[in-house]
């Protein structure tokens, strides 16, 4: 999963990693029936029809939480209504026992249970991680006769003792509505739709978006991918965007080489129209051979484009970790009762220094523009606890005070993987890095294959260097800061300050402006410390933003701004109108850019550029 952090929202964006749930159970079938045909008030009416049950008692159960989340986000919260009858329509008795749980008496007569699921878009606030939104990728959209966004857990529930029982689902939809799925439809009719999965954990995974049929299919070294898109306005199509999306997966399967062997890849990119309650969470969140995403709009197609880049490279990656490698933990996940791996340095951590690596590793970025990005994490790992113990967050990321840090696996997760990609470098005189060892990893385990979390440290030092297992264990699993600079210094990067423009409107992570929900305005951030370009202008705190320079801005049109904001020059004039106290004035003045010393990486040791670059182009 990836979530980002867009400024309007001052929402994070992460990303996520999912997987499979395995117990053993008699192979029959569940039947389900999902009716877009028939919506009413934002509800859509599911029927599931049980396997054989010989107990008395059964229970029924909607996800607490799905793999790669790292989140508790109760998908029982949208149920209402949940019945069951037996075959002749008589009601049997129902107990709730919790908010994602049911028990069903009289259970050996269950015919079939029906209950009206809610969409989570309509009720976002996006306020940000642990806000109790739920992220958006992960959730659902209901739109009767104009999108869907199926993510299959929040519409479709288990049985306890039944999870790995193969599901046959029946889709019954508008005839102008298409849906986009790396599943095979094995209805061929145009309002019907029929999918079949081998167990629960394999539906999970096969989020569908029905909407008015936009997509493109590109094939990449054998793999087939579909683009599909829902824009609101129609401003996007995947048409579009898809030039850009070829390019980018072409590279990363070039980057991987034979490691992947998945045939289907869909990319789910669903379009929020901010200006109403719509999705708020933005980013990703992957799946085995799909990834959904989520994004404003009102975006540039520039913008979106670039986004798309990170975010899906990133989602891409999964399919190396933890999609194939993965502890018990992620195997035998508990969507009611889950327990959490150690080892989310891997799991997103070296996902997402791949989605770095493979780019200047392709010639997609310049080495300037790589290492600019490892400083950027390396100073966003500092605004987090860089002395707590990584597996130890990793294995709590669900509880204080190790969920707040949970950030820290993009930042400082892809900085172990550089760290232990070098010393591989350095030890094999340039011969093997990280791939390699996850080469060797996926042929150790595999998809259907876990490791014992406690285990992991012990091979990956087997299957490289004695230095690698002391990185781990002192860095990792240890409490001791990492000194990047050591690393650096091994491939010939030596470090320097540089005064450089900071953005204007954002310092790190944390946005010096935000919008008011109620009424669209943007308003200046009170109780933070303001760059120079709000103090030289006498701008302060709970100020709203009404137009600069003649232009009106609020929300419809903040990226607008943003965008425009970046190419403002030093001592230009500025004329802003601003409302203070309920009273409107006009501000004007001349822009002073805000600068920041940041630490800038550049490599300068001719000796080691054999090794350096060996790291970068593998």
């Amino acid at each position: 999963m990836k979530k980002i952090i867009l400024l309007l929202t001052a929402t994070t964006l992460f990303w996520s990693c999912k997987s499979a749930i395995d117990n053993n159970s008699s192979k029959q079938e569940i039947g389900v029936q999902i009716n877009l045909k028939d919506i009413k008030d934002d509800k859509v009416m599911v029927t599931v029809s049980p396997p054989k049950i010989t107990s008395d008692e059964i229970i029924f159960n909607l996800p607490k939480m799905v793999p790669g989340t790292y989140s508790i986000d109760n998908f029982g919260q949208f149920i209402d209504s949940l019945k069951a009858f037996d075959k002749k329509g008589n009601s049997l008795p129902v107990t709730k026992i919790d908010e994602n749980s049911w028990s069903i008496k009289n259970a050996k007569t269950l015919s079939r249970i029906t209950y009206l699921v809610n969409d989570t878009f309509d009720i976002e606030k996006g306020t940000g991680f642990g806000s109790g939104d739920i992220f958006s990728p992960t959730g659902s959209n209901i739109i009767a006769d104009e999108n869907i966004l199926l993510n299959t857990h929040c519409f479709v529930g288990y049985f306890n003792d039944f999870l790995s029982t193969p599901y046959k689902v029946q889709v019954v939809h508008p005839a102008k509505l298409w849906g986009a799925t790396s599943m095979t439809d094995l209805d061929t009719s145009d309002t019907n739709d029929i999918f079949k999965t081998s167990k629960y954990a394999e539906l999970v995974e096969n989020p569908i978006m029905y909407s008015k049929p936009d997509f493109t299919n590109f094939t990449v070294d054998g793999m087939e991918i579909q683009i599909s898109v829902y824009s609101p306005t129609g401003k996007i199509t995947a048409e579009s965007i898809s030039s850009g999306m070829k390019t980018t997966i072409t590279a990363q399967k070039k980057f991987l080489g034979n490691i992947n062997t998945t045939k289907k890849y869909s990319v789910l990119l669903y379009l929020s129209d901010i200006k109403k309650n719509d999705a708020r969470g933005f980013g990703a969140l992957e799946h085995p051979t799909s990834t959904t995403v989520v994004f404003p709009e009102v975006m540039s197609k520039e913008e979106l484009t670039e986004q798309m880049k990170d975010v899906v490279s990133h989602e891409f990656f999964h399919i190396l970790t933890p999609l194939t490698i993965h502890s018990k933990e992620i195997q035998y996940f508990d969507y009611n009762k889950p327990k959490m791996s150690q080892h989310l340095w891997m799991y997103e951590g070296v996902t997402e220094y791949f989605a770095n690596l493979f780019q200047i590793n392709q010639e997609l970025i310049t080495e300037d523009e790589f290492y600019n990005r490892l400083a950027e994490k390396i100073e966003n790992a500092k605004t987090l606890d860089d002395t707590m113990s990584f597996t130890t967050m990793s294995a709590n990321a669900l509880q204080s005070p190790y969920k707040e840090q949970y950030l820290n696996v993009y930042e400082k997760g892809a900085l172990i993987g550089m760290c232990i990609d070098i010393i591989i470098r350095e030890k094999s005189n340039g011969e093997r890095g990280i791939l390699d060892l996850m080469k060797k990893l996926s042929n150790e385990f595999g998809i259907t294959k876990p490791f014992n979390d406690s285990e992991l440290f012990n091979k990956i030092t087997e299957l490289t260097y004695p230095e690698v297992g002391d990185f781990l264990t002192t860095y990792v699993s240890g409490t001791t800061p990492i000194p990047y600079n050591n690393y650096f210094s091994k491939v010939g990067i030596t470090i320097s300050k540089e005064k450089k423009v900071a953005p204007i409107f954002l310092k790190g992570q944390s946005p010096y402006i935000n919008i008011i929900p109620q009424t669209k305005e943007i308003i200046v951030l009170p109780e933070i410390e303001l760059n120079q370009f709000f103090t030289e202008l006498g701008l302060k705190g709970e100020d709203i933003i009404m137009s600069i320079n003649n232009k009106n801005y609020n929300l419809d049109n903040i990226y607008d701004l943003l965008n425009e904001s970046k190419k403002w020059n030093d001592n230009d004039a500025i004329t802003i109108k601003i409302k203070r106290e309920g009273k409107e004035q006009i501000i004007n003045g001349k822009i002073k850019l805000p600068f920041e010393n940041t630490d800038t990486y550049k490599a300068t040791d001719i000796t080691k550029e054999k090794l350096r670059n060996a790291w970068l182009k593998g």
